[in-house]
């Protein structure tokens, strides 16, 4: 299935292209907040694509930008500057009344599948509302299309009358994930979709998500701080620090040969099962800097064992380490 999925990519055109992506925060102080002194740059010049069928994992520690990449591509919140392209179009130059029409193709997952749902609202309204807001169904076949999508998330349609606190998390998740899949969206963000999850369930879900792609050629921004679960359902991954992308690769490529010492440390600390193997995990010193001020040259310098001085002064671009693998670090094509 991969192979295939591999096939169709090769010889598509991007289902989204994010070029130079930026997302500064204000801050503001003084008479009823009306001084900007600073900005939290949570998203500072970033640039992806994703294809058709594809999913691209984006990972790093919490704050360094990844759910607010999700909202802005899906333009939840509005971009500082750059461009989103989706399918061809330019999603920020959109009016309100194109925006709403596209939104059908484009979807979420949210993270926490407590909040997401609305507690006074049984499953099947949940699930119907985004039909009914773009009025793609109503009467018997508003409720077919329900019963159909609870089946197709491994619940019993008979669940459909059912208040969310009724249900178990994972259950919860699978009613977000049936609302997302209403109307028929290309692309789903997933916004940490099972870190909320007990750890047995987890698994489920990612196999669901795994089928529904095959089933309906999805195609996902997988957002996670788990590396190990990404590599089960991503096709390439981009590793995040400080709302920068510091390496961006094929899944299989990245895990076995990092070259950002970053990246590096972040599968360090992946844990091995066989107690065989001895790995240490490399322990980074130093806390995250503040994204209102971050370091200048390299943002990963301050916390970097290889730092050298053009570290602290040159901030690296991206550049080639391998087959369709970018990473942005000055060690490359030098030695350790």
């Amino acid at each position: 299935m991969k192979s295939q999925v591999n096939q169709v990519m090769s010889k598509a055109e991007p289902l989204l292209q994010v070029y130079d992506l930026v997302k500064h925060f204000p801050i503001s102080k003084g008479m009823l907040l009306s001084k900007q002194v600073g900005a939290v740059k949570a998203v500072d010049g970033i640039s992806f694509t994703i294809m058709p069928g594809e999913t691209l994992g984006l990972v790093g520690e919490s704050g360094c930008g990844k759910s607010t990449t999700g909202m802005l591509v899906l333009r939840l919140i509005e971009a500082t500057s750059g461009s989103i392209v989706f399918a061809g179009r330019d999603i920020r130059s959109l009016s309100p009344k194109e925006l709403r029409e596209l939104r059908k193709e484009m979807q979420i997952i949210f993270q926490d599948p407590y909040g997401s749902l609305n507690p006074r609202m049984t499953a099947g309204s949940i699930i119907a509302e985004p039909l009914l807001i773009h009025r793609l169904a109503g009467g018997k076949a508003l409720d077919l299309r329900v019963s159909e999508l609870l089946e197709r998330v491994g619940l019993d349609s008979r669940f459909a009358k059912r208040y969310p606190h009724e249900f178990s998390g994972g259950q919860r998740q699978r009613i977000g994930i049936a609302r997302a899949l209403a109307l028929n969206p290309k692309l789903i963000v997933c916004d940490e979709p099972v870190s909320a999850l007990d750890v047995s369930i987890q698994a489920q879900v990612v196999n669901l998500l795994v089928d529904l792609q095959a089933e309906l050629g999805l195609s996902y921004l997988f957002i996670s701080h788990d590396l190990s679960l990404v590599r089960l359902i991503a096709h390439r991954v981009a590793v995040m620090y400080l709302g920068k992308i510091v390496e961006l690769g094929c899944r299989d490529e990245l895990y076995t040969n990092p070259r950002h010492p970053y990246t590096q440390a972040l599968l360090s600390a992946i844990p091995i099962p066989d107690p065989r193997i001895k790995m240490s995990p490399i322990i980074l010193r130093g806390e995250v800097p503040s994204p209102v001020n971050p370091p200048p040259g390299c943002r990963f310098h301050t916390r970097c064992p290889y730092a050298m001085d053009i570290c602290r002064r040159v901030e690296p671009g991206l550049a080639p380490v391998g087959r369709d693998h970018i990473a942005a670090c000055h060690l490359i094509g030098t030695s350790k």
